[in-house]
């Protein structure tokens, strides 16, 4: 389900930026002077504003949602299928920050000194 959600997203995240570069900024008066004026009797005499400014609101409410969808799914996924590390061991840190763990309490061992071995020789 994931997976769709987030396949839709892209999609419609591609569709509004598509959207929103056909969209007549509002300095347009100059493009007219480059023939920009004639591309405006295709969508009728108001222009093209009225019907992109619906599709750009409704791809943008589309996107906000799937954005919400995505995030909520990303924060109540199961750990077991996110992780990587199922075999690892967790470390865990003291309890208090003065506490010390029962490796670091014990004085270490001195180290075991090798006997002379005796009536052999190295050969």
């Amino acid at each position: 389900m994931v997976t769709v959600i987030a396949v839709l997203h892209v999609v419609v995240a591609i569709a509004l930026i598509m959207i929103i570069l056909m969209q007549t900024g509002r300095g347009s008066d100059i493009g007219a002077a480059f023939g920009a004026g004639a591309s405006q009797t295709v969508f009728g005499s108001s222009g093209s504003t009225p019907f992109l400014n619906r599709v750009t609101v409704g791809a943008a409410v589309v996107f906000m949602l799937t954005s919400l969808l995505l995030a909520y799914a990303s924060g109540h996924r199961k750990a077991s299928v996110a992780t990587i590390m199922k075999n690892k061991a967790k470390k865990t840190a003291p309890a208090t920050p003065g506490a010390k763990t029962p490796a670091a309490s014990q004085k270490p061992k001195p180290a075991a000194q090798p006997k002379p071995e005796t009536g052999t020789k190295a050969k």
